[in-house]
Formats: C-alpha cells, sequence, structure tokens
C-alpha cells in the first residue's frame, strides 16, 4: 500500500512516500523521502504570528509536495499532514492551513507535543532496536520531544526558538552562550524524571534535523545519505567538540565546513547545544542517530485527518 505523509516543523518540511504493510503498519520500502528547509517558524517565538515570508517559502514547498504527490499517482488529499510547535505558538496558524488545504487539498493536524513525541518515538527507531530499551530524542526548530515505550514529553527548546532567543551576535558572544545554556538546562531539570523511569543502559537515539545534519558533519558526508547516517553514535565528547566549533566561528564560516548544510548554518549551535546538555543532564554516555522520525510514525500509524 503506497502512502504519504507529510511533517511541517519549525525549521523543515518533509514529504515522505512509502510502501507500509497493512499487517505490521511498518514501512517496507521508501520510494521518496525529500526534505526542504521552510524556516516556518521565523520570528514566531517573538510575535507568536507566522511571519509573510516565512509563509511564502512554506506555501512554495507544499504545492511542490502536491505537484510531486500527483505525479506519483496519490492525492493530496489522502495524504497524512501534521505539524507541530510553531502552529501551536502562532496566532495565525489556523488561518494559513485553511489557505494551504483550499490551494493544495492538504489538510494538516496540530499535534500536541504528547502526541509528537508518541508518534515520533514510533517513527524513529532503526529496524532491530528494542522499544523497551530505547529512548529517542527529537530537537525540532521550537520544541524537544523525549519518548520511551511508555511515557515522553515535550520541552519548549528549540534550535530555532533559541537561536533567536539567545544567540543573536555572529559570532556568539560568551555572553550570549551561556545564557542559552544556562536557560536549556533549566527545561532539561523537568525531563530527570522522565530519564528516572528508563531501564539501566536504555540506549538514546536522536531523530530530525539537528541530530542528522551533527552527523552528517561528523562523518564529513558532502550531502544526505541516510545508509550512511543511519546509526551513526556522536558521544558527549563529539558533540561538546561540536559546540566549541561552532560557538567561535561565524554563520558564513559555518557555511563552508564540509557536512554542514549552508540553510542550517545558523541555527546548528543551538541544537548542538541542546543535544550536548541532554546527554550530560540525564547521563546519556551517546545517542545513536536515526534519519527517521515523526514522518514515519504517522505514515506507519494510520490518516489522523
Amino acid at each position: 500500500m503506497l502512502k504519504a505523509s507529510i511533517d511541517l516543523g519549525t525549521n523543515t518540511c518533509l514529504l515522505l512516500v512509502a510502501e507500509v504493510d497493512p499487517v505490521t503498519k511498518q514501512v517496507t520500502r521508501i520510494v521518496h523521502d525529500q526534505s526542504t528547509m521552510v524556516r516556518l517558524g521565523q520570528g514566531v517565538d517573538q510575535t507568536k504570528r507566522l511571519h509573510p515570508d516565512a509563509v511564502t517559502r512554506t506555501r512554495a514547498c507544499i504545492k511542490g509536495y502536491a505537484s510531486k504527490l500527483i505525479t506519483l499517482g496519490l492525492k493530496p488529499s489522502a495524504t497524512v499532514c501534521v505539524t507541530t510547535a510553531t502552529a501551536r505558538d502562532a496566532e495565525n496558524g489556523a488561518e494559513f492551513f485553511k489557505e494551504v488545504e483550499r490551494e493544495t487539498g492538504f489538510k494538516f493536524r496540530t499535534l500536541s507535543g504528547d502526541e509528537e513525541a508518541e508518534f515520533m518515538f514510533a517513527g524513529g527507531l532503526l529496524p532491530g532496536m528494542n522499544a523497551e530499551t530505547s529512548a529517542v530524542i527529537d530537537i525540532g526548530g521550537g520544541s524537544t520531544e523525549f519518548r520511551s515505550a511508555r511515557e515522553g514529553m515535550s520541552l519548549q527548546v528549540g534550535s530555532v526558538r533559541f537561536n533567536e532567543r539567545f544567540l543573536k551576535s555572529d559570532p556568539v558572544t560568551d555572553a550570549e552562550f551561556w545564557a542559552a545554556r544556562a536557560a536549556t538546562e533549566e527545561l532539561l531539570r523537568s525531563a530527570k524524571k522522565w530519564r528516572e523511569t528508563l531501564p539501566s543502559g536504555a540506549t538514546l537515539v536522536g531523530v530530525a534535523g539537528t541530530a542528522v545534519a551533527l552527523a552528517q558533519w561528523h562523518l564529513g558526508l558532502p550531502m544526505f545519505d541516510s545508509r550512511a547516517i543511519d546509526g551513526t553514535e556522536l558521544t558527549r565528547g563529539d558533540l561538546h567538540r561540536m559546540v566549541e566549533e561552532l560557538k567561535w566561528r561565524t554563520v558564513a564560516e559555518r557555511r563552508i565546513v564540509p557536512g554542514i548544510e549552508p540553510g542550517r548554518a545558523d541555527v546548528l549551535l543551538a541544537g548542538a547545544l541542546i543535544l550536548w546538555r541532554a546527554l550530560e543532564c540525564l547521563d546519556f554516555p551517546k545517542v545513536v542517530v536515526s534519519t527517521r522520525g515523526l514522518r514515519f510514525g504517522v505514515l506507519a500509524l494510520g490518516d489522523l485527518n
């Protein structure tokens, strides 16, 4: 059964087209997997509204996805479409999505933080991973989700949100960096009770843009390669070194570093800082990176529209 899903986040818009086994609900073959940087969350943390430029970029991306699905013989109206933190925060989000549905047929559902964590966990584990001994972290542009087989939580700390809130200089100043670190650690304290519910030696799996981007940089890959990235391990030490290098580089300097996607260069420090401090504060020695995630979870678990 060929199905499609769209995951529209604060920073990226992802389209997945795959064959799904109707009995096991598992993705059996990926037909098309595309990620586009739209930065829908531009300015939302300050204004609580979607920026006109962000709306224009996102509409263009979504229209392109509709055309792609039609060429594959799929109907946009049958696509499982979800959106997350930015839509929850933006006052004009509902108006935007009504216009998107009118123009393309895509009907988006805004997930709660708990729903986002649940579907992210279901889709993020790599083949062969044990759900009972695994936990997933998803650092998005506006929020960070933690999930295990039993429970999860969502924190309002994300790469775009904290970049705009704290890391305003280029390169960032020490004062900005330490303020961002302190705010991150303060929010992470509330995740310690969740951490205590996990079994000893639980594996932390990192999904979505930040973790994937850091793995791509760590491997020095010139372009995205899911087969190379899936299963990559990043230790606390690896992440600390990355944070320190990103901290002293300007955004322009980051853009030309092999493996760093130019469109993510400005927010990668905030994302790396969040992941590094999550490992330190929650006592994980490493994170295993997965290119899968929310779009796989909502595709496998059914139509949410």
